[in-house]
C-alpha cells in the first residue's frame, strides 16, 4: 500500500499527518517506509534528519541517479535509512531537490519514482510519501506512483478553493498517468470544534460528495512540542486526545487498506 499525503496549499499539516501515520504503521509491526519529496524535509526533520548533512542516500540522489547514461547506479534498496522508531525506515529530503527539478522534468522522468517504489514495495509493508505544497514534478511523480490519495484541509475558505483545484488536477492527472490512484480522502486537521464555521466549511464539502474522513483532527500545542523534541505523537504523548485521535483515524485507514488488498 502506498499512500499519498498532498494538499497544493501549505500549512495544512501535511507533514505532520504523514509522520504520525508512518509511526503509528510501525508501531503495528508494518514494516514502513516514509519518503520526503518536499525541499523544505520537514518530514524528515521530524523524523530526526538533518537533511543539510551530507548524505548520498537522500530522494534526490535516488532519482538524480536515473539521469545520466553513464553514472553509477546505487540499487533501490540501499536508499532507504532507519530511523530510531522501530520499523519505521525514511528516505529524507534534499536541497538538491530543487536544483535537479528542472532536469528531471525535461528527460521526462515522472514514472522514476513509481519505478523505483515497485522494487521498494517487495520490501515495505506500507509506504507513505510527503510531497511539497505545490502541483510540481516531484508532487505529480509521488501522485502517479501511489495506490491512495490523502488530502489533509484546514477548514478555511482558501483550504476550501485549494482542494476543489487539487480535485480537478487529480482528475486530470489520473485519466493520463494513473488511472488505479484513489482519492481515500480528506484529512480535516486543526479542527476547531467550539466555532461554527469550521463545520459549516465541511458541511459544505460533505454536499459536493467528497470523502471526509472522521475523526476530525483537533488543534493542540502538542503537535508543536512533537515537532521540537522530533517524536511522534504516539512515542512522547501516547495519552494526548490528538494522538488517540490519529490512533482512530489510522484504524479506518487501516481497515479500508486490508480490505483493499486482500481484493
Amino acid at each position: 500500500m502506498r499512500r499519498v499525503i498532498f494538499n497544493q496549499k501549505g500549512g495544512v499539516g501535511k507533514s505532520s499527518i504523514a509522520a504520525n501515520l508512518a509511526a503509528l504503521s510501525a508501531a503495528k509491526g508494518y514494516k514502513t517506509l516514509l519518503i520526503d519529496l518536499d525541499v523544505q524535509g520537514n518530514s524528515s526533520h521530524y523524523l530526526g534528519c538533518d537533511i543539510n548533512v551530507e548524505n548520498k542516500r537522500t530522494v534526490a540522489d535516488l532519482l538524480n541517479q536515473t539521469v545520466g547514461w553513464f553514472s553509477v547506479s546505487t540499487p533501490v534498496k540501499e536508499f532507504p535509512q532507519p530511523t530510531s522508531f522501530s520499523n519505521l525506515d525514511i528516505i529524507p529530503s534534499s536541497p538538491k531537490l530543487e536544483k535537479i527539478e528542472s532536469e528531471l522534468e525535461r528527460r521526462y522522468k515522472i514514472y522514476k519514482l513509481r519505478d523505483a517504489l515497485d522494487e521498494l514495495e517487495k520490501i515495505y509493508d506500507r509506504i507513505y510519501i510527503d510531497t511539497p505544497p505545490n502541483l510540481n514534478f516531484f508532487s505529480k511523480a509521488a501522485l502517479i506512483a501511489a495506490h491512495s490519495l490523502l488530502i489533509p484541509f484546514d477548514c478555511d475558505s482558501f483550504s476550501q478553493q485549494a482542494l476543489l483545484t487539487l480535485l480537478n488536477n487529480v482528475a486530470e492527472l489520473r485519466e493520463d498517468h494513473n488511472p488505479n490512484l484513489n482519492v481515500e480522502g480528506v484529512i480535516v486537521n486543526m479542527f476547531n470544534a467550539q466555532a461554527n464555521f469550521p463545520s459549516q466549511i465541511i458541511a459544505d464539502l460533505s454536499e459536493l460528495g467528497l470523502p471526509i474522513l472522521q475523526p476530525y483532527l483537533p488543534q493542540s500545542i502538542k503537535m508543536k512540542e512533537s515537532h521540537y523534541h522530533q517524536k511522534p505523537l504516539l512515542h512522547i504523548y501516547p495519552s494526548h486526545k490528538l494522538t488517540k485521535r490519529f490512533e482512530e483515524l489510522y484504524a479506518t485507514l487501516e481497515k479500508e487498506a486490508v480490505t483493499e488488498i486482500e481484493q
